[in-house]
C-alpha cells in the first residue's frame, strides 16, 4: 500500500514538473515598419543583426510587414507576433486600454516634426480653412493624434472635418488626384508631397513627441526575459551603428527605401533613435492618454508605468 501511494507521489511530482517546464522558443516574430524612415529597423533587417543574434539558440526571425496600429496590435493579441518594432505611441495605449496584454520595452523613435498636415489647396493655410474639407489618414496613429490636437488647439473638433481613414501611400495618391483637401503623411511620402508641391498646414511640434516604441507581449516577456533583453540591446546596437558607420547608413536606407542620399539627409534631422525611456516621454505618454480620453478615442484608463518593462 505505501509502494503504490509513493509511487503516486513520485507520478505527481513528474507530472507538476513536467507541465512547468519552459517550452524552447523556435521562432521570433516581428513586425517590419521601414516607414516613415526607421532607419533602425532597415539596418537590422538588411544587415541580418537580429538573425546573428538568435541563429546561435536556433532560433529563426521572422518579419511582417504590418504598419497600422490596429493590425499590428490585433497579431499580437491573436498570438502571431511576438514584438511590435514600431509601434505609435497612441496605438499602444488604446490597445493596451482594449486589453491587450502588451509591455512597451523602449522608444523606438521621437519625431514631432515628422508626422505633418499637408494640402495643394493654396485657399488651406489655416484650421479655419479646414472646416467642412476632406483630410486623409491613418486613424488611431499619431498623425491622426496631429491632426485632431491641431484642430482642438485652434477650437475645432474632428468632426469640424471630414476625416477619411487611409494608409499613408492611399492619402499620398488622394492628395495628389485632389479626392481629398488635405492629407496626415510622414517621410518618404511627406517629402515626396512636398517636392510635388503640397504645403505643410502644421507638424506635430507643440502638439506631440511624436512617440514610436517597441512593445512585446506579455505572455512572450514572462517566459523570455532575457531574449527581450537581448532584443532591446540588438536594436541598441543598430542605433549606436549610424552614429559609427553614418555614411554607410544613409547608403543602405537610400537604396532600401528608394531615395537619394541627399533625400535621406533631409529627412533624418527629424529623427531621435534614443531607445531610452525618459521622464519626459513618461509624461508624453501620460498626456496622450489624457487626449484620448478626452476625445473619445480611448475608454478606459490604463497606468502607463506599468506598460513599461522595469
Amino acid at each position: 500500500m505505501i509502494k503504490k501511494v509513493l509511487l503516486g507521489m513520485m507520478f505527481c511530482i513528474l507530472f507538476i514538473v513536467g507541465c512547468g517546464k519552459k517550452e524552447k522558443v523556435e521562432n521570433i516574430n516581428i513586425t517590419y515598419v521601414k516607414a516613415p524612415l526607421n532607419i533602425p529597423s532597415i539596418l537590422e533587417k538588411n544587415m541580418n543583426m537580429f538573425d546573428k543574434e538568435f541563429e546561435k539558440d536556433n532560433i529563426k526571425v521572422n518579419f511582417y510587414e504590418l504598419t497600422t496600429g490596429p493590425e499590428q496590435t490585433n497579431a499580437l493579441a491573436a498570438g502571431e507576433l511576438d514584438f511590435l518594432h514600431a509601434l505609435g505611441g497612441t496605438s499602444a495605449i488604446i490597445a493596451a486600454s482594449n486589453g491587450v496584454d502588451l509591455k512597451i520595452t523602449n522608444i523606438y523613435s521621437r519625431s514631432p516634426k515628422g508626422f505633418m498636415l499637408l494640402t495643394k489647396n493654396s485657399d488651406i493655410n489655416s484650421a479655419a480653412d479646414l472646416v467642412g474639407k476632406k483630410v486623409a489618414g491613418p486613424k488611431g496613429t499619431i498623425l491622426h493624434q496631429v491632426l485632431v490636437g491641431y484642430l482642438t488647439k485652434n477650437g475645432y473638433k474632428e468632426n469640424d472635418v471630414e476625416f477619411i481613414n487611409m494608409k499613408l501611400p492611399d492619402a499620398m495618391a488622394a492628395l495628389e488626384t485632389g479626392n481629398v483637401d488635405a492629407a496626415l503623411l510622414a517621410g518618404p511620402v511627406a517629402l515626396k508631397a512636398i517636392k510635388n508641391g503640397a504645403n505643410v498646414i502644421t507638424d506635430g511640434e507643440g502638439l506631440t513627441q511624436g512617440l514610436i516604441v517597441t512593445a512585446v507581449s506579455g505572455k512572450f516577456l514572462k517566459g523570455n526575459l532575457d531574449l527581450v533583453k537581448r532584443f532591446v540591446s540588438t536594436n541598441e546596437k543598430a542605433v549606436n551603428f549610424i552614429g559609427t558607420n553614418f555614411d554607410e547608413t544613409i547608403d543602405i536606407v537610400a537604396k532600401d527605401v528608394g531615395l537619394t542620399k541627399d533625400q535621406v539627409m533631409e529627412l533624418y534631422p527629424l529623427y531621435d533613435f534614443n531607445t531610452k525611456i525618459t521622464p519626459e516621454d513618461i509624461k508624453d505618454l501620460e498626456d496622450t492618454q489624457e487626449f484620448l480620453i478626452q476625445n473619445g478615442m480611448q475608454k478606459n484608463k490604463v497606468n502607463i508605468q506599468e506598460l513599461i518593462v522595469k
